[in-house]
């Protein structure tokens, strides 16, 4: 592949600024920008759009997103031992790329962003599923953004994409597949990146729908879930016993048995126990 730009190998970077990858922040660089520019390409067309990314460390898929013609591209980055390098490729792209320091948590970047908006990030691991869930659950839909491209633990990816009856099948599956099409695009080992974690890494794509797939009010549609996935191994029945006292007949009409388990319901049947609370 021909080089990205005129911007240093990832590994002179992170030798020139001391880059050492910190654990308390999450960070496990990936520093083959073949492999960051094909992630920026499972964002799909991103001319003339505006891209969010969150943790770019010393910027290798901030470079591909910027490669690949995104309008914009607004980064947050909270260790500001990499705020010299990611200057550099805001050098190298005048008036493209914007970095914000600070705490993803904390930070509203719409401030900052036009629409239409692209989120891309390799998500540092402790924070990475809050945010997800955060962008899920906003309190208007459609969102502010049109598609998620996520790197996340191989296992996280998969609880994600999973369908029920899985041991995956949870919470996490419920959100993202009521109101987006999620899939996995993309699988990464340990050694694509510095230092190697422990486990297998995935990329995944979702892509907001324009409505939710059924019917429900997001708030009570969370808490039923919530409340039966806390208590995965018990019966429905017993599950969600403390959130009405004729749960039994509330599951019935649902078209869910008292006596399934939270791994064996569908989306569409958590949704008509949700509606179920409305009012």
């Amino acid at each position: 592949m021909s080089r990205l730009d005129d911007l240093p190998p990832l590994r002179e970077v992170i030798a020139t600024h001391g880059l050492s990858a910190k654990k308390a922040l999450g960070q496990n660089f990936l520093l083959d920008l073949n492999l960051t520019a094909k992630i920026a390409r499972q964002a799909g067309d991103l001319t003339a759009t505006d891209v969010l990314e969150i943790g770019p460390g010393p910027g290798g898929l901030t470079r591909g997103l910027l490669a690949s013609g995104a309008r914009r591209v607004l980064v947050v980055e909270k260790d500001a031992r990499c705020l010299p390098a990611l200057a550099e490729i805001a050098a190298a792209y005048p008036g493209r790329l914007q970095v914000l320091e600070g705490d993803a948590l904390e930070i509203d970047p719409l401030v900052h962003l036009t629409p239409p908006i692209h989120v891309a990030a390799n998500l540092p691991y402790n924070i990475g599923t809050e945010l997800l869930v955060r962008w899920l659950t906003p309190a208007e839909w459609p969102p502010f953004w049109r598609s998620l491209t996520l790197m996340f633990q191989r296992e996280v990816a998969e609880r994600i994409v999973a369908r029920p009856g899985t041991k995956a099948y949870g919470r996490l599956a419920v959100l993202a597949q009521w109101r987006t099409e999620a899939r996995i695009v993309m699988s990464l080992p340990p050694e694509a990146f510095t230092p190697p974690p422990k486990v297998a890494s995935a990329v995944v794509h979702l892509t907001a729908l324009p409505a939710p797939r059924w019917p429900a009010d997001p708030d009570i549609l969370s808490r039923v879930v919530a409340a039966a996935f806390n208590q995965r191994r018990k019966m429905l029945r017993a599950a969600l016993k403390k959130l009405s006292p004729d749960i039994e007949d509330r599951l019935r009409t649902a078209g869910i048995r008292p006596t399934d388990r939270a791994e064996q319901v569908p989306i569409e049947a958590f949704c008509a126990l949700a509606r179920s609370f409305e009012g």
